[in-house]
């Protein structure tokens, strides 16, 4: 391990400080936007926009099923990509508007029946959750061809992750401020400003992404686009990828259920919906454990610094059950702090262990497709966020839910499974699923032997 780690560290570092910030920006711009909707809006369409709990829920899980396609699709499209910008790059310049346009639509209300209001909501959400993988798939996609020094890597993620933290935690707290401010006790208006807004920043900073980096890693198979079934191979037996994929997935889907009933939560369980942005605000304790996520990931190894996030999570929503049970608003800061540390150690790492799942299948494979390997990245989590929204809207529903009223104690139990248990078992699960990851033990190898075989291709050409 001592003998892989110094190989790793004497490869050069090619990524320089404004391109770092450049590539950053990416997810700040992603989290910013969509953070609004991940956050907010099933609470737009149950409380602003009339459209019940369970039908949200369902909602949420067509557009999941549509997810199966369009991120593999994106992902193929990435793989047969090749222009003088790059592989992933482009992406950015072709879809960054239309995503925005997409985000404010998503945020608007046309005077509509109920039955039209749910195909407008169904058009519109789904529009954007197409439009979100096109520009958020780059950023995964991207990342091996930056550079291919691992602790680059680590640290391009985390300053990523840092970027994304802080406008996932800009968001948070000031979204509900800005739709008071610009709605004035119209809750429609305010929110289609809000969101407008939001998305002609996130538009600006994506198309920076794409003027200010380069893909400077080039492999025979980077230079052409690859067949589909080429590109498939690289998942053969691809196991990092696959326990990446489904820490993906279930993570997500706790981290959703839990962001999204926030706000239930503290309007109706603890009569204090000014809390909402505060508590999420809380997600700047995550930039703690993100600034150190290199040196622990260096020092211990990917697998267990994320292992340690998890367990930390974990410990976390264990006392916020506790807070929940006594309704404390001391104890449920201190559980939000605890699960935001933990969480800071894991999202950053995600992208890096996608990004060792491409060089693995290369290594095995023969094949370097980054495009389907971290497409799945975007569908897992978004399919995550849409179980979980389902999750939140079905058990809602099942407790009795009904917007802007005072609520039973069952759909109050209800909202309470929704912040507390869901999360917990998407960490444990998650947890779980790390013992089976194995790549920190051979990386040095497996770079060394990926670095002999570009050279020899590249001679070849």
């Amino acid at each position: 391990m001592d003998a892989s780690q110094n190989n790793v560290d004497k490869m050069p570092n090619l990524v320089k400080w404004p391109e770092r910030i450049s590539y950053a920006a990416s997810d700040f711009a992603c989290n910013l936007s969509f953070g609004m909707i991940s956050n907010f809006l099933m609470f737009f369409y149950t409380d602003a926009f009339g459209i019940s709990a369970a039908a949200c829920g369902t909602l949420f899980l067509v557009a999941r099923i549509v997810d199966a396609f369009d991120g593999p699709f994106w992902g193929i499209c990435i793989d047969h990509t090749h222009t003088r910008w790059g592989k992933s790059r482009p992406y950015w310049l072709w879809f960054s508007i239309p995503y925005a346009i997409f985000c404010v639509l998503v945020f608007t209300t046309p005077h509509l029946s109920l039955e039209g209001k749910l195909v407008w909501a169904y058009i519109t959400y789904i529009g954007v959750d197409i439009l979100y993988s096109a520009v958020n798939i780059p950023i995964t996609s991207v990342l091996p061809n930056l550079t291919n020094n691992p602790n680059e890597r680590v640290t391009l993620s985390t300053i990523r992750q840092f970027f994304g933290t802080a406008g996932g935690t800009i968001v948070s707290v000031a979204a509900l401020p800005m739709v008071n401010a610009f709605g004035h006790g119209d809750e429609q208006k305010g929110f289609f400003y809000t969101a407008l807004i939001l998305a002609i920043i996130g538009c600006l900073l994506l198309l920076n992404t794409f003027a200010n980096t380069r893909e400077r890693v080039q492999t025979a198979s980077s230079k052409k686009a690859l067949p589909i079934k080429t590109s498939l191979k690289a998942l053969k037996h691809n196991w990092p990828w696959a326990v990446i994929i489904f820490i993906n997935f279930i993570y997500w889907l706790g981290m959703q259920t839990r962001n999204q009933v926030t706000i239930y939560f503290f309007k109706y369980n603890m009569h204090a919906a000014w809390l909402t942005s505060i508590m999420l605000g809380l997600q700047m304790a995550a930039l703690i454990t993100v600034a150190i996520t290199p040196w622990c990931s260096k020092k211990f190894g990917k697998r267990n610094t994320m292992l340690t996030g998890m367990l930390t999570a974990i410990a976390g929503q264990f006392v916020m059950y506790l807070g929940s049970k006594t309704l404390n608003v001391g104890i449920i800061i201190a559980a939000n702090i605890i699960v935001n540390l933990g969480t800071g150690l894991v999202s950053g790492l995600i992208a890096v262990m996608l990004a060792d799942a491409v060089d693995y299948g290369e290594w095995r494979n023969g094949v370097r497709a980054e495009g389907i390997v971290t497409s799945f990245s975007s569908f897992s989590a978004k399919f995550g966020m849409g179980i979980g929204g389902a999750i939140t809207g079905w058990i809602l529903n099942w407790g009795g839910y009904v917007a802007n009223h005072a609520q039973s104690a069952s759909a109050l139990n209800a909202i309470s499974i929704n912040y507390v248990w869901v999360p917990m078992v998407g960490f444990a699960l998650s947890a779980l699923a790390l013992l089976f990851y194995k790549v920190d033990s051979f990386e040095g190898q497996m770079q060394s032997d990926l670095r002999a075989k570009h050279a020899r291709e590249n001679k070849e050409d």
